[in-house]
């Protein structure tokens, strides 16, 4: 009963917002019509005294229609002072303005017909969600919240304890479960950043760790041996500048993370020549590695793609640096580039390769497989990571092929520049 009382409800909102609508739409058909037949009129009468006169003279010249019997009978009666009068016939022209009238309005009054009976339906089937809405809030709004429900609800989320993962608020009400649903939801995703934040500062203590350890070490046999040894002194200077220059490094990649995390990494994005950039990074890898043969394959054409050059390029020199890192001193080191549907550069290096278990880790932060933590490099695990977040901020996509004792080939995809 109550759900055929609103409908009729609707329906009459409907057709009143309808009716005021087709009124408005009969005033300007109305208003227009009127304003064409005068203008009509005018030009006709302009084109008349035209063609009788040969020059039209707004001032100085009588002007009336006559109707003796019929519209037929029209005329237009023209005199000028001094002048006989002069008469055009006008009937003609009045029988084919009222034809054009008559179709006109019918043509109006099929339109206003049609909005009338038509449009009411719209209008109701537009007005439908809002009253959804309005039937929601009545719904919302004729719930008693006693003062027990509000006791309930305190009591339930004191006893919920944020460290108990598997603990949620139970309320017991079905006036307040979209409430208990939403508090849950909402604490679910605390404790999921909490234990990403967890996570990551432990990692990061544990791969501070070992640099420091290494540094105490030096300074130590450097207070005690280093003074008058120059052996020693010359051994704990080089181990001192390359622990610094790996935390520094891991630093400063632990405040890129950090500062992506949070939204705060600018992106230039503009026209840039991956070619150009390779060509770059490829210089500078053979400058300050003379340890492996690098090579550059480049595709005969410039390849041009929409980004923030700066971050491309680190992600060039992330790929080349891993490269380096497990690749056998006097081994290639390969540059490649080229394009289909996307744009691609790649890095191929003949080094220790991985497992496919391993492949499937290598983006996360921190992590190194075996072979990588047993070789005499270093390498925090957070480089690749960097690397990721550049080339999903280009709409981009890895491809990786990787054989234990073969080596490793990194593909980087990214979207062409439209034209």
């Amino acid at each position: 009963m109550k759900e055929k009382k609103e409908s009729r409800r609707m329906t009459s909102i409907a057709r009143r917002i309808n009716g005021l609508w087709v009124w408005k739409q009969f005033g300007s058909y109305l208003g227009m019509d009127v304003l064409a037949v005068v203008m009509i009129l005018i030009c006709w009468c302009i084109a008349g005294e035209l063609e009788a006169f040969g020059t039209f003279q707004l001032l100085g010249v009588h002007r009336k229609f006559q109707m003796p019997s019929g519209i037929e009978s029209i005329v237009y009666v023209l005199r000028r002072a001094g002048e006989p009068s002069l008469r055009i016939e006008a009937g003609m022209f009045f029988i084919m303005l009222r034809t054009g009238a008559i179709i006109l309005g019918i043509a109006q009054l099929i339109s206003l017909l049609h909005s009338l009976f038509h449009d009411a339906r719209v209008i109701r089937h537009q007005l439908h969600p809002l009253n959804e809405l309005a039937k929601k809030a009545e719904e919302i709004s004729s719930i008693a919240f006693d003062e027990s429900k509000f006791q309930r609800l305190e009591d339930a989320i004191s006893h919920v304890h944020p460290e108990n993962e598997n603990e949620h608020l139970q309320i017991g009400d079905e006036d307040l479960m979209g409430i208990s649903v939403a508090v849950n939801n909402l604490i679910d995703r605390m404790r999921e950043s909490y234990r990403q934040q967890s996570r990551f500062v432990s990692d990061a203590s544990h791969e501070l760790r070992t640099p420091i350890s290494v540094i105490q070490g030096y300074v130590n046999m450097l207070d005690r041996w280093g003074k008058e040894d120059e052996t020693v002194l010359e051994e704990s200077i080089d181990a001192l500048k390359h622990e610094a220059d790996h935390m520094s490094k891991l630093v400063e990649q632990l405040l890129f993370l950090a500062r992506s995390d949070s939204g705060r990494n600018p992106m230039t994005m503009e026209l840039v020549s991956l070619t150009a950039l390779l060509e770059e990074v490829y210089e500078e890898s053979k400058m300050i590695d003379d340890a492996h043969i690098y090579k550059l394959k480049e595709n005969q054409q410039e390849i041009k793609v929409i980004g923030d050059a700066t971050m491309l390029k680190q992600t060039m020199r992330i790929l080349a640096d891993n490269a380096a890192k497990y690749t056998r001193e006097g081994d290639e080191i390969v540059f490649l580039l080229g394009e289909g549907k996307e744009a691609w550069f790649a890095v191929e290096d003949t080094g220790v390769g991985m497992g496919e278990s391993d492949v499937v880790h290598i983006f996360e932060r921190f992590y190194r497989s075996d072979e990588a933590r047993s070789s005499s490099v270093g390498g925090s695990g957070l480089g690749l990571s960097v690397a990721k977040w550049i080339v999903d901020k280009h709409k981009g996509h890895f491809d990786i092929l990787s054989r234990k004792e073969l080596g490793t080939r990194i593909t980087v995809y990214l979207p062409k520049r439209v034209e």
